[in-house]
């Protein structure tokens, strides 16, 4: 018998008046604003322009919105696409169902987008966004606990959650496995902030930390899931992808640390000095000299008489004059 747990929301709506909002579109939506902020006072800090991240944002949310809810459809696709069910209720993004591998995929393809039109380089932006992602993260989990799911094992531990009769759910109360992501997220982010003051974390390495840190967690906390997944010799598939990132993103960062050692000195340069707009004031610059000497040329040709003689520092038409007076 519990003493104590966690209590579940009756509904996972959210009405502001007469607008109804799901819980879990709301944790997304806030997690989203919390990464965009700090990590545009990150920006800021490392030398970049207020406003870059938002702009670069605005190409990798929507990429990594499609890409984590693709990567959920795709390995478990049996809850869309199987006998019985309704296929359309892949595209209900608002019930729940975002894979976190493909979010980060897919968001990292828009954020090259993005950072290809700004001219700064995807690596500097990504150890700035990296803590913030991670406070996202730990925001966006409690949308799970609006819908009531992704919870662990049956647990009377005081901080068990209570879960309701439901579809495809028994009552009773679990272990909160989205507490337990939520509070390592939380973890990761400070563990990035430190070692990025501490070691000058630069080229990508403040990222592949922050993803290092997240699947050495992501790894147990799955284990302890009891919602259906495919398995792979006996292990959840997505505990063999933290793995296997986890191992990526150390590879990276011994590999990154010999090659490019140190933090980018420019990350953004100044708008005035971008590829472009340099090749414009240069070019500018050029015409405007190219159109004096075309000037001068011309008012030579027509006159003579005006051009220096060689190694005199006077002009031909002085020189006559005074042979004249002579």
């Amino acid at each position: 018998m519990n003493l104590a747990s966690i209590p579940s929301p009756s509904t996972g709506v959210i009405e502001l008046g007469p607008i109804p909002l799901r819980g879990y579109a709301f944790c997304i939506i806030i997690g989203v604003f919390v990464a965009v902020w700090f990590g545009n006072k990150r920006w800021i800090a490392r030398g970049g322009k207020a406003g870059t991240v938002a702009d670069i944002a605005v190409w990798a949310v929507p990429f990594g919105l499609v890409g984590g809810r693709l990567y959920h459809v795709i390995t478990d696709y049996q809850l869309y696409f199987s006998e019985g069910e309704n296929w359309v209720d892949a595209f209900k993004i608002w019930e729940g169902g975002l894979g976190i591998w493909g979010a980060i995929a897919f968001g990292a393809v828009g954020a090259w987008i993005g950072c290809r039109r700004r001219g700064i380089p995807l690596p500097a932006w990504a150890d700035a966004l990296a803590p913030g992602i991670a406070f996202a993260q730990a925001i966006g989990r409690w949308g799970n606990w609006f819908n009531q799911e992704l919870y662990g094992k049956p647990t009377d531990l005081p901080w068990a959650v209570e879960i309701s009769e439901g579809a495809n759910r028994v009552a009773g109360t679990y272990h909160p496995t989205f507490l337990y992501e939520s509070l390592w997220c939380i973890g990761v982010a400070l563990l990035v902030i430190w070692a990025d003051r501490r070691f000058s974390l630069g080229h990508g390495r403040a990222f592949a930390l922050y993803v290092a840190a997240y699947c050495a967690g992501r790894g147990w906390i799955e284990y302890m899931r009891v919602d259906e997944a495919h398995h792979i010799l006996g292990l959840r598939l997505n505990v063999w992808t933290a793995i296997i990132v986890f191992l990526l993103a150390v590879v990276y960062i011994v590999v990154s640390a010999r090659l490019r050692p140190g933090r980018e000195e420019i990350v953004e340069p100044d708008r005035d000095t971008t590829p472009g707009k340099d090749s414009d004031k240069d070019g500018s610059a050029k015409a405007d000299a190219d159109a004096k000497d075309a000037e001068q040329d011309a008012d030579e040709k027509k006159d003579p008489l005006s051009k220096d003689e060689p190694g005199t520092g006077r002009t031909a038409e002085s020189t006559q004059a005074a042979a004249e007076k002579g």
